[in-house]
């Protein structure tokens, strides 16, 4: 017994949108047998472009039931059905989030018919949706509503059972579950077994409910399973024997997952974070300028009171960095924290410095390639987008700029492009810039090659 569901929201996490509109099909393994399809007032404004996107506007669910009115339905609908979806993990997020809100645990065994799909008809280009009902000529009827999604489920998944049914007999393996050994007895095995093998956020909780650690992976079901067979510290062992519920949030974008791991830690602090015997980046580089007028550089552990140029995760990094510059730019060894003397540095010896540590080049020549050294911990664009890869075909993932700060992220659709930068502006949502995420996009942009950058 299935219920196949699609869901619209105001947004793309379920910690801090709404839904908008749902839709449930009852199924018995051969034919659908009772429907329940509803708009949701969210009791905030829909964005622009989900407007644009789905077709709800604000006038549409102003006097449709909120979630809580509805809810008793959905318990009792779903009740004993496994939860069916495309990208299941997405609705069913924003259902337990819903429930959650209310006090109430909703749990259900759950299938996915993405995985579904590349389990039982390999080899398609993409498993989006659309995309996989253009293959299989399925004719979706409203595109990005409820009603309209959740039907081309429905043939999607009889196809499935088909297939599954030609391949395994006429008992069904898609409720099979690979057991897994040494875990929490309450943790759901069918919820492991549906983890993508795509890049996002994961989130580990105890018995309790309470978050006890959130990771991030461009692999979800490769990190996870780490983490769930890992016997090799006390503290990794301790952790696992915990975990009694996963949730996670595909991103599309490992720049996404990292800025997204980064924010909600800090967020929420779990345990298992913060436990951690070192954060993330714990040495920095400085600079300064000196009595006589000359640009300095120095390495070190991270100072409160100070604001490093970049930071590094270990003290060989920092200075590895540092002597980069040193070489690329002909600096100084002594200027730049790598030579202790009260004199002309080793390399001034050797005829390489050009004598800044000891007053034979002014400090106005000298300062000119320090600079343009400072320059690489600088973003040369001031305001611009980052562009990359999202969760589906037809998605992106954009990181907003200002200033040489960063604004936020957000995602939007490749065909709602006609109305321009707008799309990008309208999908930011707004975070707080800090000194971690300046380094996460600064090295990510040095070491990873993103689809397109975009300067407003």
């Amino acid at each position: 017994m299935y219920a196949i569901i699609d869901i619209e929201t105001t947004g793309g996490s379920a910690r801090t949108e709404k839904i908008t509109e749902i839709a449930i099909y009852l199924h018995d393994g051969e034919k659908i047998t009772g429907e329940f399809v509803s708009l949701v007032n969210p009791e905030r404004n829909i964005p622009y472009f989900i407007t644009n996107l789905t077709g709800i506007t604000n006038e549409m669910v102003e006097d449709a039931p909120r979630f809580y009115e509805i809810a008793k339905t959905v318990v009792e609908l779903t009740d004993g059905r496994t939860f069916v979806a495309h990208n299941a993990r997405f609705d069913y997020s924003f259902l337990r989030q819903e429930f959650k809100s209310l006090g109430f645990n909703y749990k259900r065994n759950m299938l996915d018919t993405v995985t579904l799909g590349r389990k039982l008809i390999p080899g398609h280009r993409s498993y989006s949706l659309g995309n996989i009902c253009r293959d299989l000529n399925i004719v979706i009827n409203g595109r990005h509503r409820a009603a309209g999604d959740a039907l081309a489920t429905v043939k999607l998944f009889e196809i499935f059972l088909e297939k599954d049914r030609e391949i395994n007999g006429m008992r069904s393996s898609l409720m099979r579950n690979t057991r897994v050994s040494k875990l929490n007895p309450k943790l759901d095995i069918a919820k492991v077994d549906s983890i993508p093998e795509e890049p996002g956020v994961y989130y580990f909780y105890d018995e309790s409910g309470e978050l006890i650690y959130i990771g991030k992976s461009r692999n979800l079901r490769q990190r996870i399973g780490t983490h769930l067979s890992n016997n090799t510290t006390n503290r990794a062992m301790e952790m696992r024997d915990l975990i009694a519920d996963i949730d996670w949030e595909l991103t599309g974008s490992e720049l996404i997952a990292l800025l997204r791991e980064s924010s909600e830690i800090k967020e929420n602090k779990p345990f298992y974070n913060r436990a951690q015997k070192r954060s993330t980046f714990q040495w920095g580089i400085y600079s300064f300028t000196d009595k006589k007028g000359y640009l300095n550089f120095s390495y070190g552990p991270v100072r409160i009171e100070e604001e490093p140029l970049s930071l590094f995760t270990s003290r060989e990094k920092a200075k590895g960095k540092l002597e980069s510059l040193v070489s690329n730019y002909n600096l100084c060894q002594g200027l730049s924290g790598l030579y202790e003397t009260g004199g002309p540095c080793f390399q001034y010896h050797v005829g390489i410095c050009k004598g800044a540590c000891c007053g034979k080049e002014p400090p106005e020549k000298y300062n000119e390639r320090a600079a343009h050294a400072v320059d690489e911990f600088i973003f040369a664009r001031r305001n611009f987008f980052i562009v990359d890869k999202g969760r589906e075909t037809e998605e992106k993932c954009v990181v907003k700029m200002v200033n040489g700060k960063y604004y936020g992220y957000g995602y939007f659709n490749i065909n709602d492009m006609g109305f321009g930068l707008t799309a990008l502006h309208e999908c930011i949502k707004q975070l707080p810039d800090n000194r971690d995420v300046q380094v996460i996009l600064k090295q990510y942009l040095r070491s990873n090659k993103v689809e397109k950058i975009i300067e407003f």
